[in-house]
């Protein structure tokens, strides 16, 4: 127990060190001036291969890399993997939700740090399909989320099956490795075909998942032993999320990344609190698995009818719950709040005399950590709850509810 809270000391306070300390040395700025040239050259300098490569459009390719482009993606992520915790497969659900926090917050944070353009359109042909896709636009370009995820989950996929049929046949382990490569050598040429992406978001995708892939399947049964069976799990993980929405870059502009950021961060929370609580009810080893006579597919496809609408309606009280509880908790703490959409009343900073009142009262305001704060962007926290309770359902009030309707 001592030895455990020591590391999770260490480790909290080891990011608050470092959000001190490169607040205090503009880190985030000095790193982009050396970087963000270079990567722009390249972008630049890269556009007659995406051009080329576009010379081949047709509209079974355009069909083909804009279906793909929405596979490998973060919203199909999101949506796959709650029916992945309810197929019984519970270790492999919590390892890519966490795992997929990471690159997202890895991925997001390089792009933002580095906040290197996107190829230009024109001459560039831009292809976005989808609301996902036109998101993803507004964000900076390197690395490229798509490839950086396609590496690290289908990489951990196939780990996963490998070790969990304990297939020592050759041809099968490359017949899936060769599948794995495929996919990822497709979405990045999708990305660049699209338009989205130049080579080197690609190449720099590439490298920086094969390293968090390589980090994560060195870590990956020590940090699922920890969510399953440690001390302090719940209250270690708050206090990380929270950190980790402060210890976010500044981007030269601003763009939705930190908004996904936010998403992921209070997803991985809710479902490291939800399985900690009930892990030994509903997500242990011995759990029946989807194609057993315990769980058949017809009782799987009653779990999605129940689950699905569930997890939804969670999601939608979660946000109103949290819109009405945080303007009033930032309040009576004399924090200064503005929201950017969620809340009409908060658009815009506070402040005039209302602000210099609440910088004297506000005892949070006056903590090192946020003393450089204007005001705080209450959406930030309602996005965080509001997924933090989306996740929670997944793995807790819905598998109750299987277990009461004995799907």
């Amino acid at each position: 127990m001592e030895s455990i809270s020591l590391w999770q000391g260490l480790a909290l306070c080891g990011i608050v060190s470092w959000i001190v300390l490169s607040s205090s040395l503009d880190v985030t700025r000095k790193l982009r001036t050396l970087v963000q040239p270079w990567v722009s050259h390249h972008v630049i300098t890269g556009t007659p291969i995406i051009l080329q490569i576009q010379k081949y459009q047709h509209g079974f390719l355009d069909a083909l890399f804009s279906g793909l482009s929405c596979v490998v993606s973060v919203p199909f992520y999101t949506a796959f993997l709650p029916l992945l915790f309810w197929s019984g497969h519970g270790k492999l659900a919590r390892q890519m939700t966490l795992l997929m926090s990471l690159c997202d917050y890895s991925g997001n944070c390089i792009k933002d740090v580095v906040s290197a353009p996107r190829p230009s359109c024109p001459p560039v042909r831009r292809i976005t399909a989808t609301k996902d896709e036109q998101e993803n636009a507004l964000e900076y370009g390197l690395p490229s989320s798509h490839t950086l995820n396609t590496v690290c989950l289908s990489g951990y996929l196939l780990h996963y099956v490998l070790s969990y049929t304990q297939n020592e046949d050759a041809s099968l382990k490359f017949a899936g490795f060769a599948v794995v490569c495929l996919i990822v050598c497709l979405t990045g040429l999708g990305r660049i075909y699209l338009g989205m992406h130049s080579g080197i978001d690609i190449i720099a995708g590439l490298a920086v998942g094969f390293v968090i892939l390589s980090f994560w399947l060195s870590v990956h049964d020590y940090v699922d032993s920890f969510v399953v069976s440690g001390q302090n799990v719940t209250t270690f993980w708050a206090a990380l999320s929270l950190l980790l929405l402060f210890a976010y870059p500044t981007p030269e502009l601003p763009t939705p990344s930190f908004e996904f950021h936010t998403a992921f961060d209070g997803v991985a929370f809710g479902i490291v609190a939800g399985v900690q609580q009930t892990y030994h009810q509903f997500h242990h080893e011995s759990v029946p698995r989807i194609f057993t006579p315990q769980l058949p597919l017809s009782a799987f496809l009653g779990r999605m009818l129940v689950g699905i609408p569930t997890i939804l309606i969670v999601k939608y009280c979660s946000k109103a719950l949290a819109k009405w509880i945080l303007p009033i908790v930032s309040n009576t703490l004399g924090i200064p709040i503005k929201s950017t959409s969620y809340i009409p009343m908060l658009k815009g900073s506070v402040t005039g005399k209302k602000m210099e009142e609440l910088k004297q009262s506000g005892y949070i305001k006056k903590l090192p950590v946020f003393s450089s704060q204007g005001s705080f962007d209450v959406d930030t926290g309602i996005r965080f709850l509001q997924y933090s309770g989306l996740a929670w359902s997944v793995v807790d009030l819905v598998p109750s509810l299987f277990s009461y309707l004995r799907l």
